[in-house]
């Protein structure tokens, strides 16, 4: 039998997704946020919940665009560090080493160091309560050729991106693939 663990913002794994935006002076800055992914199809969107009182929360409603970066394993430390300090105090690109790209599409930028991007401009807001949702129909998507497969679509064994875990605050990499979607079904 199930027990009730009450409402609680638990939902596994949740996407570690760097947040790139301009401040109104135009300095680049990230944050990592894990409340997003994507939610609609057609057009193409991606959303992302922010707290008002973030720095980035501002330059999104300024610019009317972000972006959203997918750090791989190997840029752990840097993806963390993005989430502990504020862009108000802190170059957080000049401070991780990352090197900001300035999207040709939407008013945000990437970091070059994360193999996956998507460029977004603001198509909806909604207050929620404590967050605000922003929903960012993507422009466009790039991904480093290392990270694509022979499909020409990134491979998620070598993008490696990391995944959070909600309950107890850690980050994890993915494994081998189990199954098909879409297919491993049919066989019941």
């Amino acid at each position: 039998m199930k027990q009730s663990l009450g409402a609680k913002t638990l939902l596994f794994p949740a996407p570690v997704l760097m947040v790139g935006t301009y401040d109104h002076e135009g300095k680049p800055n990230l944050m990592n946020a894990a409340w997003g992914g994507i939610c609609c199809s057609q057009p193409p969107c991606v959303a992302v919940s922010l707290r008002k009182a973030t720095y980035s929360y501002a330059s999104i409603v300024e610019r009317k665009a972000f972006t959203i970066g997918t750090p791989s394993e190997t840029a752990m430390k840097a993806a963390d560090y993005v989430g502990i300090v504020s862009g108000r105090d802190t170059d957080k690109f000049a401070a991780t080493g990352l090197t900001p790209v300035k999207s040709e599409l939407v008013d945000a930028p990437y970091a070059a160091e994360f193999p996956f991007a998507l460029e977004c401009r603001l198509l909806h807001t909604l207050e929620i309560g404590l967050h605000t949702l922003f929903v960012g129909e993507i422009v466009d998507v790039k991904a480093d050729a290392e990270v694509l497969g022979d499909d020409g679509l990134p491979d998620i064994l070598k993008l490696k991106p990391l995944v959070f875990d909600t309950g107890h605050r850690g980050y994890h990499g993915v494994g081998p693939l189990l199954g098909k979607a879409f297919a491993v079904g049919k066989e019941l």
